[in-house]
């Protein structure tokens, strides 16, 4: 369910010799096994396969995806199917005046040079030295400002909104004020969270692997600054973002039909009590599949702990808490054995299950309360974040505006995917409201998508997702190297590719099946486009039942966007706004996120070549579009 490869696993979860060792030092060698030949017992919803095995099926038989691939999708398909042309210029291009075009020309050119992006921060300071703030901001908004973002706040952006509305693309507001976690915080490690076995626990191996999480969770904070997350003050500044995002959401649903808000969740909550979070939430599911790690190579969700033979484990390890009874009450006669969306509902009733959640101290070689360190203020804070995050969900709700909750580091997001399924279940009953992210540069992008749809499933609410390759690759893969954990990036761009596709097809097929999930496709790379075109006509997806949606960014791929929307496809753009002197460090990053694509922009670059040659030919350069 969540991104685990981004925090090493702490020792307990890698030595094979751990529990041998726990338990043979209470004498008890007679061993309880966990048998890799258990299999899911049959669900109350009468499927007896789990939701990766029905992928796995799936992506081996692309064309017969379940009822998906009978005759009525075949012959549907051909019917109703639609192709989109991307070489029409002209078309893709309607919406633009030619100063536009020239703009867009000059800057794609400037980012393909590796020095200007590469030193954006400094030559950005220097034009501000040099020029004076006034001179430098105009500048941007002739440049990269002017392409990238709408404007400066959500009156000023109501033109540009309604002109792409006008030619039907909609609109992803996102006020894209971006802020660093403070010094102050960084020097604050908070080591107490850090170590999965206590203070100082033993064995080299344990004291290395609880080292390296350290230096990646606590020491390695520094490595925060600079990035996309939001500061820190206190929790009145939390609700200053949160009625900012008010006032996005509201502006988005007054100014388009069916449109959607991004938000950060670091703006609604303290980013370090995020990444604690997201460490209990690590340390919680590494110790399921430590406990059955006997099932290596089974998909996440195959994999099956037999409850009376986890019972007795726990007792022979010192817990007195009756897992058995928990989960019997709960799942009632299907409370054989449990998977790991079962695992993790202990979470969801912290409060009561307190007594259960329990994982190993190498140190005392005993069980040890997963929440030990994790204090009363900070469940409030967390309380208070999940609080804030109602009120926009409620906020969109009202507005008639879906809610995207961005990704962001991998150490704040199993705990923002947490706070994000929380909030999907109680909004996303009868309509997908709230909108979770997936980025497909993770190695664990498919065991996360494959997880929630199932959990979706179970629970009875609309799966809701927009699928990315990923925004923070390179300093993901900085971080790994200095502090010496296994990058969770996959190793290239084709194997995230790969990855995206694999998450994509696993997602067309669940909107086949049952026509509850929604997906947003947000690539700016054609033969990705195509692909899901190719598939969405051989399930026999209309785009006007607006199930799956496509998004690129604003001032990027108007040769996908527009020919898309011309053909009937919902499509959106990620519309940001904001001051121009604070929405600098958006627009950095976006350079570096996007410095291959940039650089191999050609294709866009001869179409706008090709088009301003056709107007000056045909006497339409001072072409005006109408709407």
């Amino acid at each position: 369910m969540f991104c685990l490869k981004a925090m090493p696993a702490p020792a307990w979860v890698n030595s094979d010799t751990l529990l041998k060792r726990l338990l043979s030092n209470r004498r008890l060698r007679s061993s309880v096994t966990f048998s890799s030949t258990t299999r899911p017992e049959k669900t109350d919803h009468g499927r007896n396969r789990s939701g990766a095995q029905r992928a796995s099926a799936r992506l081996q038989s692309p064309g017969k995806s379940g009822r998906a691939g009978k005759d009525r999708t075949n012959s549907s398909s051909a019917a109703n199917e639609i192709s989109v042309d991307f070489e029409q210029s002209q078309e893709a291009y309607r919406s633009k005046d030619s100063l536009e075009l020239l703009r867009s020309l000059v800057v794609f050119k400037l980012c393909s040079y590796d020095f200007l992006v590469d030193k954006n921060e400094k030559i950005m300071y220097l034009g501000k030295t040099i020029l004076g703030q006034k001179v430098f901001d105009q500048l941007m908004k002739m440049t990269f400002y002017g392409q990238f973002v709408a404007g400066e706040d959500h009156i000023s952006i109501k033109p540009l909104i309604q002109k792409n509305q006008a030619f039907g693309v909609g609109s992803v507001l996102d006020y894209s004020v971006e802020e660093d976690i403070s010094q102050k915080e960084e020097n604050q490690k908070e080591s107490s969270s850090v170590s999965a076995g206590g203070e100082g626990s033993i064995g080299k191996g344990y004291r290395e692997k609880n080292y390296e999480t350290g230096r990646q969770l606590g020491d390695s904070q520094r490595e925060v600054i600079g990035t996309c997350t939001y500061f820190y003050a206190d929790e009145a500044k939390c609700d200053q973002h949160m009625e900012t995002f008010m006032k996005c959401i509201k502006a988005s649903g007054g100014s388009s039909m069916n449109g959607f808000s991004a938000i950060k969740m670091t703006a609604l909550g303290r980013p370090q009590l995020l990444l604690r979070f997201s460490e209990v939430l690590v340390k919680w599911q590494q110790f399921f599949t430590f406990l059955a790690s006997q099932q290596d190579g089974m998909e996440a969700l195959e994999q099956r702990l037999e409850l009376t033979q986890l019972q007795e484990l726990m007792i022979k390890l010192g817990a007195e808490s009756d897992f058995l009874g928990w989960f019997t009450r709960k799942k009632g006669e299907s409370a054989g054995c449990i998977d790991i969306l079962d695992w993790s509902s202990l979470i969801d009733d912290r409060v009561n299950t307190s007594g259960l959640l329990l994982v190993p101290n190498v140190k005392l070689d005993k069980l040890e309360p997963l929440l030990k360190n994790f204090t009363t203020e900070e469940e409030n804070q967390l309380k208070r974040t999940l609080e804030r995050l109602d009120v926009l969900a409620k906020c969109a709700l009202k507005n008639g505006v879906r809610l995207m909750v961005d990704a962001e580091q991998t150490y704040f997001q199993p705990a923002i995917s947490k706070l994000t399924l929380d909030s999907q279940k109680i909004y996303n009953r009868e309509k997908p409201v709230v909108f979770n992210t997936y980025q497909c540069y993770l190695k664990e992008a498919f065991k996360n998508v494959t997880m929630d749809v199932e959990l979706s499933r179970r629970e009875g609410w609309c799966f809701a997702a927009k699928l990315v390759r990923g925004a923070y690759m390179y300093q993901e893969r900085e971080r790994a190297k200095e502090f010496r954990y296994e990058d969770p990036i996959n190793p290239n761009y084709e194997s995230t590719s790969t990855m995206y596709h694999r998450c994509l097809h696993y997602l067309l097929d669940e909107i086949a099946l049952n026509r509850k999930a929604n997906v947003m496709v947000a690539s700016h790379n054609e033969d990705t486009v195509k692909y899901t075109l190719k598939r969405m006509n051989e399930l026999g997806l209309l785009p006007t039942e607006n199930k799956v949606f496509f998004g690129q960014l604003l001032g990027m791929c108007d040769q996908i966007s527009f020919p898309l929307a011309q053909a009937g496809f919902p499509v959106y753009k990620y519309v940001p706004y904001g001051p121009v002197s604070e929405v600098m460090p958006y627009l950095s990053r976006r350079a570096q996120e996007n410095r291959g694509f940039m650089k191999g922009a050609q294709k866009e670059r001869e179409l706008l070549w090709k088009e301003l040659k056709r107007r000056l030919v045909s006497g339409e350069l001072l072409y005006r579009p109408l709407y």
